[in-house]
C-alpha cells in the first residue's frame, strides 16, 4: 500500500512532545522519519514516566515509526554525518533550546544556502524575534502566556490543560506547515524554510476568548466544566447520582428541551430565559430547574430522552472508559504497534481515508538504527 508521503525523508532534531508528534504524523503518513538523540539517554521525554510497560506515556505517544539515530552534537565528527543526511532529505525539523541550532551551524538561512531543495521547519516557544525569544518555555508556561488559564477553571481557581495543548497546537502547524510546503515545491522546485511558536499556535487557538474580551471589555469567565457563552451547556445531576453532560446550541433546541425533556413547556417564554445571553446570565437558577426535572430519573433515561428529541448530550468517561468506548470496536479503531517492550495498544489517527492505513510504525529504541544509518551514509561508526 503507497502511503502519500512515501520516499520523503525526514531528519528530526527533536525532543519532547511539539516536534515529534508533528513528524510521527509524517511518519504515518508513509514519511521515513530519522530523528536525532542524545546517545545513552536519548530524549529527555523518554523519562518523564515509566507507565507503559517501563516507557514513558509521552515518547510511545509521539515517537511510533521513527528510526532514532543516536549522535553526540558536539563530537566533531558529527556536523559530516548531519551533512550527509541533509543533502538527502528533504525536510528537517528541530525544537531545540532558543539559539542553539544557530550554534550548530543549522541556522534556517544557512541550511537553504546548503541544500536548496530542503525545507526546514522551527518550532520554538516565542518565535525567533522578540523580548521572549530567549525565553524558556513549556507547555504550561506557554498556556500561562497565551491566557489559557485565564479562562480555564473554576471561578475560585484557574486550571491548565490536562493534555499539553500548546505543545500540541505547534505539532499541528508544524505538520501542516510541512505538507504545505511539500506541495509548494512541488510548484516551484525550490524548498522554503518557516517557523512555528507555541505561543503563536495556541494564540490561534484561543480565537474565541480573544475576541470576547477585546471587544465584550471582559473576559469569558471561568465555568469549570460549564460554557461561558452558552445556556445550558454542561454537566447536570440526574437521580441515580450521575452526571449527564448537555449542550443546547439554539433557541430551536431549547423549546425541545423544556417540551419534550424536562417537561416544563412554560420555562420557553419565561422571560429570564427567552434568549442565550439571558439563560446565561440566569445559569445558576436554571441549572436548578434542570436538575429538579432530572432528579427522578437515571442517567440513561435521560440520555435516551436527549437522543429522541436530537439533543447532544454525554457521559463523563474516565480515560480507561475512554480507551474502551464502544465506538472503538465497532469502527475498528484498535491497532498494536512494536516497541521494545512490545506489542502496544494504539489508536488509529483522525484521518480515515477509505482503503488506506496509517503505517504506524515501531517505536524505536535510542540509537536501534544508527549502525545502518550511518552505512547507508558510508560512514563508519565509531564506539
Amino acid at each position: 500500500m503507497l502511503l502519500p508521503l512515501a520516499g520523503v525523508t525526514v531528519v528530526s532534531l527533536e525532543q519532547a512532545i511539539a516536534a515529534p508528534y508533528a513528524t510521527r504524523q509524517l511518519a504515518d503518513l508513509g514519511a521515513r522519519v530519522i530523528k536525532i538523540e542524545r546517545p545513552g539517554a536519548g530524549d529527555f521525554a523518554r523519562a518523564y514516566d515509566e507507565t507503559v510497560e517501563g516507557m514513558s506515556s509521552h515518547f510511545v505517544w509521539v515517537n511510533r515509526g521513527k528510526e532514532s539515530l543516536a549522535l553526540d552534537l558536539k563530537d566533531a565528527g558529527t556536523a559530516e554525518i548531519l551533512d550527509r543526511l541533509l543533502a538527502r532529505a528533504d525536510v528537517f525539523v528541530q525544537n531545540l533550546a532558543p539559539g542553539a541550532a544557530d550554534r550548530l551551524g543549522l541556522a534556517a538561512a544557512d541550511l537553504r544556502a546548503r541544500y536548496p531543495r530542503l525545507i526546514v521547519c522551527g518550532i520554538s516557544g516565542y518565535g525567533t524575534t522578540g523580548p521572549y525569544r530567549d525565553k524558556k518555555a513549556y507547555d504550561l508556561l506557554v498556556q500561562c502566556e497565551a491566557g489559557l488559564l485565564s479562562v480555564t477553571g473554576t471561578p475560585e481557581a484557574p486550571a491548565k490543560a490536562g493534555i499539553p495543548i500548546a505543545d500540541i497546537a505547534a505539532a499541528m502547524y508544524a505538520f501542516t506547515g510541512i505538507l504545505t510546503a511539500l506541495y509548494e515545491r512541488q510548484l516551484t522546485g525550490e524548498g522554503s524554510d518557516f517557523e512555528v511558536s507555541m505561543l503563536d499556535a495556541l494564540g490561534e487557538w484561543m480565537g474565541y476568548p480573544y475576541y470576547f474580551a477585546g471587544y465584550g471589555g471582559t473576559p469569558p469567565p471561568r465555568t469549570g466544566a460549564r460554557h461561558a457563552a452558552i445556556a445550558p451547556y454542561g454537566p447536570y445531576r440526574v437521580g441515580d447520582g450521575a452526571q449527564v453532560f448537555v449542550g443546547v446550541q439554539n433557541d430551536r433546541e431549547w423549546v425541545a428541551l423544556c417540551e419534550r425533556v424536562l417537561g416544563r413547556p412554560d420555562l420557553v417564554d419565561d422571560a429570564r430565559f427567552r434568549t442565550n445571553p439571558l439563560r446565561v446570565a440566569g445559569n445558576e437558577r436554571l441549572t436548578e430547574l434542570i436538575e429538579a426535572a432530572f432528579a427522578d430519573r437515571t442517567a440513561d433515561e435521560i440520555v435516551a430522552s436527549l437522543d429522541a428529541v436530537g439533543i447532544a448530550n454525554a457521559r463523563m468517561r474516565t480515560v480507561a472508559e475512554f480507551a474502551d468506548h464502544p465506538q472503538h470496536a465497532a469502527r475498528d479503531r484498535l491497532r498494536t504497534v512494536d516497541s521494545p517492550v512490545g506489542p502496544l495498544r494504539a489508536l488509529l489517527p483522525p484521518v480515515t481515508v477509505t482503503g488506506r492505513e496509517a503505517a504506524m510504525g515501531p517505536i524505536p529504541a535510542v540509537g536501534e538504527h544508527t549502525a545502518a544509518i550511518l552505512a547507508e551514509l558510508g560512514i563508519e561508526k565509531r564506539d
